[in-house]
Parts: C-alpha cells; structure tokens; sequence
C-alpha cells in the first residue's frame, strides 16, 4: 500500500492544528470533500476541515481506495482498504494502522490472512491460507510466525508446536503423512531442524531417542522398536519432550495482544500487498531413511552413537535403559550431551565483583577510545607511559556511573594499540562490548597449566581472559611494537591475537592483570579432542582420569597423525616456522600449540600396520557449484569431507566468523581457486589457515594382546594456533632447566624449560612429525 506522507489529512483553505481544534470540541462534523495539494481526494464527514466519523479517501499516484471511520484525520474504527493489485483488507484500523480483528487477501495469489493486527503486521492470533494450500494457524509476533501454532503443509504434513521467527524452533512434533500414519519427530527444534533431544518414530515400526545437531543425529541414543511409555511420560513431564497429546488439539492456547494506539500521529506504513504476505515454510529433509527394514521387526535394544548423522558405533543392549549421561541431561533441560566447559560466575561467586570490575572497565575503556578517529598508532601510543588510570567509587563521579561492586582503580595499557588490533582481526567494537560487558555472566574456567592463571570465558564463548603476572605484562608491553608489526605483515599468523591488556585494583585487595583473548575453539563444530603440544616429553601426559570433549591432552597422549592437502600442509608449516622464529627473537620459550578436532567418522576403518594402503587428502573431494546442484548433492555425499568452490558472486553469503586469521585457503585439486568446506548440518565453512581444515588423521593403538597396532582412519576438521607466548628464557627458567637436568638426571632435551633457539627446533620437530607428508 502506498499511501500519503502527510501525518493528518487536511484541505489547502483549512489551517487549523490539532491544538485549534481542541478548543472547539463541541463544533459538529458536516459532510464535504477535499482536495489535497498532492492530489489526493477525500469525502466523506468533517470536523473543523479534518475526516472525523466515515468517509472515502482516494490516492491519486496509487489509485488505493479507503472507506471506513476516521478519527482526526486518521483511519480509525472498522473500515475496508483495497489496492489496485486485487488486494483486500476489512477489518479494524487505529490511529491510521491495520490495529484489531481483520482479513485480508491477497488478490494476484489468493493467499488470505485472518486474525489479529497490530501496526500494520500480523500479531496476536491468526489463519494464514497460502495460495500452494499450506495453512498455518496460531501465535504471530511482529508480521512473524511466533509462538504456539499448527502448520498444515498441502501434502498433509503437519506441525504442532513452537515457532520463532517464522521457522520450527522449541519444542515441537511434525507428522509426515502416509497412509498408515507416517513417520514423527517429538522433541526440539531450531531454524526448522531438528535440533537437541528428541524421539523419532518410523511408520513401520521402530524408534529412536537420542540427541540431533542441526537436523542429523549426532551423540548417543538409544533404538528399540517400542519406547517404554513411562519413559516417554517421564520425559515429558520433565519438559524433555513436548507432550504429544497437543498434537490433536487444533486450537493453539490463546494469546494476549496489545491494543494500545501506539501509531497516534504517523503516516499510513509505505507496504506493498506483496510485503504483507507470508512465504508458505518447507520441511527441512523428510523422513529419516536410515533405519533398515530389519531393523524395524527387530526386538533388540540398541545402543547407537553418531557423529553428524553417521553412525560411528553400535552396542547391544539386554534391557531399555537411557543413553549414558542422558540422566543429568534431562533434570537440566539441556538439548546437548556436551557440557560447556567453565563455571557460570552468579552473586555469591568469589569472583563475582572482579567481574563486574572487569566488565565496567572494559565497557568504559572502550566507549572512551572509540569516539576517537582512526590513525596510524605511533611510537607514544607503546610502553607504560601510554597507559591511563581512572578510579571507580561505588557511588559513581562525574566521569564513573554508580555500580554494584567495591571501589575500584581501573588501569588500560596502550588502549590506541589494542584498538587498532581489534580492527586489524576485524573485531567489531559494540560486539566486544555486548559479549564481555554485556548482561550476559561470564564463565571461570580452572586453569589447565602450572601457571596458577586464572581463565574466563565470555557468554558466547568468542573472548577469553587470562589474569597475567607482572613479569608478563612486562614482556608483552616490550614486544607489543613488534607483535604488532608481525600481525600486520603476516595476515595468517597463528600466534594468540591480544585485543586488550587492563589491570584492577580493587579498593582492598591485591591488583589483577588481564589480557583478552580470542578463543580459537570457538566455532558451531564440537571440539571432540584437543591437545596442548610443546614438543617436551618431561611431564607432558595427562594423568589417567577420566577423559572427555574438554580434557587438555598432551604430548605422549598424542596418537595420532594428521595429513593434509599438500599446499596446505607447506603453508601452515611455513607459517608456524615465521611465528617461531618471532618469538625466537624476543627470547620467548614454553608455548605451545593448541590443537583441537572435530571428528567426523565416515567410516572407521582398521588396518593392520603391514598395510600401505592409506585415505589421504589428496582424494578429498572438490565441487563445483553446477555440480553442488544447490548444495543438495553435497549434502547427500557420503564419502568423507566436501570441499566446495566458492562462487566469486557471492564472496559475502559465508561469514568467516570469530577467528578471522586472514585469507581463504586454496586448493591444488581445484585449480588452486578458494574453496569452502562442506559439512551436513552445519552448511559451508570458510577454510583459513588454522581454522576450519579438513584433514584426515589417523589413529595408531595397540592391541592389547600384543598383535600389530591398528590404524582407525577419520576425517576430522582442525583448529589450530600457538598459545602461551608471554614466557621469557630468563634466570629463574635457567635455573630450573639446570636443577631437574643434575638433581633428577632428567634428559636435558626433554625438560620443557631450554634455551629459545633449542626450543624452537625442537617444536618444529615436533610439529612436522605430528603433519606428515603423503610420502612418508
């Protein structure tokens, strides 16, 4: 609808404000027309020259048509709006806004709408018809499907549950229709995929109730051909499961709705009728069709687990029981068996004011700095000098707001420097702010070093922050001219990228240094296994507990070999040689390479070690976008890791996510054009160097009967960078290398603690037996 600009409908002879007209409320309406100067015309009933009661209002660039009540020159009461398209809307208006009970139709494709309306858009409850038969009926938020609701798609699949933003997303079962009733999925949703723990039943016979990742299964779960029903009431009075019984009620829960004249005094909203309509949403996949047909009669109880929708293992049950650690799974509620590592920091926590400390530091550290425009950083902007303090009373100052924690002295280290490097990795400045200092309780990790540091992890897992020593600091602030020369010539680097450096003092308490981080684990894959590897044997096992998705392994745990396209593996092994050679030059020693997998097992193989027959990168395979086919074939790939063109024309369509280290990665078997990774239920990932790489690794165990090793081959996906890189060679790390050498006559090669150039060596050692090449 395209409709006037003028806020009130008033004729050229006619002057008169609202104010004027307030004087004289008893004055009667007399019907008449009007002219405006844009050429629109109106009659019908006026009061003091302005539509009051019903009348006939005509655009004259559109030809849309009113006729209904007004009310000071805007549509207000029951009236009937039709476009030159066809479209038809008759309902109630308020303060010039579709606002009340309405339909409306749309003439080109017959699509129809009945139900509430608030400022123009569908809100409250609702029918919408679809021109393609799909019929939707429920809670609309906003001119979005939002809320309880059933969708019934044309082919008589159906819907029962929660939706947001337009798509499948809460708690939900959807239906595929068949003739002896069709298969179901009972659980949660997200983006109209199946998404945490739910119970699928085929048509045939048989079910399954475990966890999804975006539409695929992916953890443990549990198949048997009849779940015990207590099991499933359990389940849903737990809240686990949606109550299936809602299914057959087609009336969704009633709904509130505001009323309010919220729109008093604005113009008729600029809409065309195709705008006011909703697109019909399509089911995500379709019937699972994995389960075998004997496997529907079977009476057995299995116990399966997944990785990304492929089965990885399989175990025989001898009674029903729940997947393991499903029990504390479902008294919390969560969709996920992966607990998210840290320790939410609540009131009462003893850290709780040296993160509100932390967090108002920040939030004032950056607004402060951002006002000011871009420049180059130069030689004042380094060094302690460059560095301000601000105190933080509990009541608040002139410059400081009042807050909840003690008094405090906040100091920033070359707040110009850390700006530029925040822009520099493309950090954007309100979501630092949002993620660290926002409403949002950051979590405390315990520390996985010797070090005694302690770590937090922002809500959204993108930022952590390490409190430092003060030797630490010191070694930083001198190598932050040349840190900050060496990210800006190596866009790829893989040392740890430094987005602030800060320190608290709180009134009675000792200081805290800070430096923030960026978190190379955070990514939508799960991380199945990460390593800590410095290349010293002295030490570097974990001890022998129990081991898990967010244990740090080291060294001597490390049994695996990790090959890569070869371009790739030549490109990180350069970079990690240039970045070794940096720290080499400021005398830094003991870091490490972080290095984490998610594991994708399209098939678990094992060999014997006599064999020479080996999946290699090399066969990865590369698609073009006509081959993609819409990316469909290559979801429906099952032979490893999908490496996908990317289309010049939609270089933008991929975000590159929190840990941007530069350019895309390149791939010979492709002809060296820039490609993505493809990966079912997650979609494309950018491959950069360190991040995202799709790798194969293999895995060397011995038997325990003393036979040759076996060697399980996967595809994995790799994250990797070097961390750590604050510690200097210095006397105290001289003398420790000399006493474990003669007081417990440990080999000085394996002792962590060696002179930098050693040390290096033997890291790149380390490293590049850890990434063979194919030939070796």
């Amino acid at each position: 609808m395209d409709d006037s600009n003028n806020n009130h409908l008033k004729p050229r002879s006619n002057k008169l404000s609202h104010s004027q007209q307030n004087h004289n409320p008893d004055a009667a309406a007399s019907a008449g027309e009007l002219t405006l100067p844009n050429g629109d015309l109106y009659s019908g009933t006026l009061l003091c020259g302005v539509p009051e009661g019903t009348g006939r209002y005509v655009w004259s660039g559109t030809g849309c048509e009113y006729s209904g009540g007004w009310r000071r020159g805007m549509r207000h009461g029951n009236g009937t709006t039709r476009w030159p398209s066809g479209a038809v809307y008759e309902g109630e208006y308020s303060a010039g806004f579709m606002d009340g009970q309405g339909t409306h139709v749309d003439g080109s494709s017959y699509s129809s709408y009945k139900g509430q309306w608030k400022l123009d858009r569908k809100h409250g409850i609702g029918l919408q018809a679809h021109a393609n038969g799909d019929v939707y009926q429920g809670s609309w938020v906003h001119g979005q499907m939002d809320g309880h609701g059933r969708y019934t798609w044309s082919n008589g699949n159906s819907y029962v549950g929660t939706m947001r933003n337009g798509l499948m997303s809460g708690k939900g079962v959807l239906t595929w229709r068949s003739a002896a009733g069709g298969d179901s999925f009972q659980g949660n949703w997200l983006d109209g995929m199946p998404h945490g723990y739910g119970l699928y039943t085929w048509e045939g016979g048989g079910c399954y109730l475990g966890t999804w990742t975006r539409g695929l299964k992916d953890g443990k779960g549990t198949f048997c051909h009849t779940v015990p029903a207590a099991v499933v009431d359990d389940l849903m009075k737990r809240a686990v499961l949606p109550d299936i019984s809602f299914a057959a009620d087609p009336e969704p829960p009633a709904a509130s709705l505001s009323r309010r004249n919220s729109g008093l005094g604005q113009p008729p909203v600029k809409k065309k009728p195709s705008m006011q309509r909703r697109r019909s949403i399509g089911v995500t996949g379709g019937p699972d069709k994995t389960l075998k047909s004997e496997d529907s009669c079977s009476p057995m109880i299995l116990e399966r687990e997944y990785a990304q929708g492929v089965l990885i293992s399989e175990i025989v049950l001898d009674k029903w029981s729940l997947p393991e650690s499903s029990s504390r799974k479902l008294k919390l509620g969560l969709s996920r068996a992966v607990k998210r590592p840290g320790e939410t920091i609540i009131k009462g926590h003893r850290s709780y004011d040296l993160m509100l400390c932390l967090q108002l530091g920040i939030r004032y550290t950056v607004g402060k700095i951002t006002p000011i425009p871009d420049r180059d950083v130069r030689t004042s902007d380094y060094g302690p000098k460059a560095s301000f303090w601000m105190n933080f009373p509990k009541n608040g100052s002139k410059l400081t707001p009042s807050h909840r924690a003690l008094d405090f002295k906040w100091k920033d280290y070359c707040p110009m420097v850390f700006r530029n490097l925040r822009e520099m990795f493309k950090i954007d400045t309100a979501d630092y702010v949002i993620s660290i200092s926002g409403s949002d309780a950051l979590r405390e990790l315990s520390s996985p070093g010797k070090s005694g540091s302690v770590f937090f992890l922002s809500h959204d897992d993108r930022f952590m922050i390490k409190t430092l020593r003060k030797s630490e600091v010191q070694v930083l602030l001198r190598m932050l001219p040349n840190y900050y020369r060496h990210v800006q010539n190596y866009e790829n680097t893989l040392v740890t990228k430094f987005f602030g450096l800060h320190r608290v003092k709180p009134s009675s308490g000792q200081k805290f240094r800070f430096v923030v981080m960026g978190n190379m684990f955070c990514t939508e894959l799960r991380i199945h296994r990460r390593f800590d590897l410095k290349g010293s044997s002295l030490g570097r096992s974990t001890e022998k507990i129990k081991i898990d998705e967010n244990t740090t392994l080291k060294d001597m745990d490390l049994n695996y070999s990790f090959y890569l396209e070869p371009s790739w593996r030549e490109s990180l092994l350069k970079q990690i040689e240039i970045d070794s050679e940096f720290l080499r030059n400021h005398r830094i020693m003991d870091y490490s390479m972080l290095l984490g997998f998610h594991y994708r097992a399209r098939r678990n193989l094992q060999i014997g070690s006599s064999c020479t027959e080996r999946i290699l990168p090399d066969k990865l395979t590369v698609l073009s976008e006509a081959d993609a086919a819409e990316e469909d074939s290559a979801y429906n790939y099952q032979d490893g890791l999908i490496l996908v063109q990317r289309d010049k024309d939609k270089n933008g369509s991929v975000a590159v996510g929190p840990h941007i280290r530069g350019s895309r990665l390149r791939s010979s078997s492709a002809c060296f054009e820039e490609v993505d990774l493809m990966l079912p239920g997650t979609g494309r990932l950018p491959i950069q160097l360190g991040v995202n790489m799709p790798a194969r690794a293999e895995k060397e165990e011995k038997q325990e009967d003393g036979r040759k090793s076996l060697h399980h081959i996967y595809d994995v996906v790799l994250y990797i960078g070097i961390i750590d890189i604050l510690q200097k060679y210095n006397t105290r790390k001289k003398i420790e290398h000399a006493y474990k050498s003669i007081k417990y006559k440990y080999n000085p090669l394996s002792i962590s603690s060696v002179e930098p150039q050693f040390y290096s060596e033997r890291f790149l050692k380390f490293v590049c037996t850890a990434f063979p090449s194919k030939t070796t």
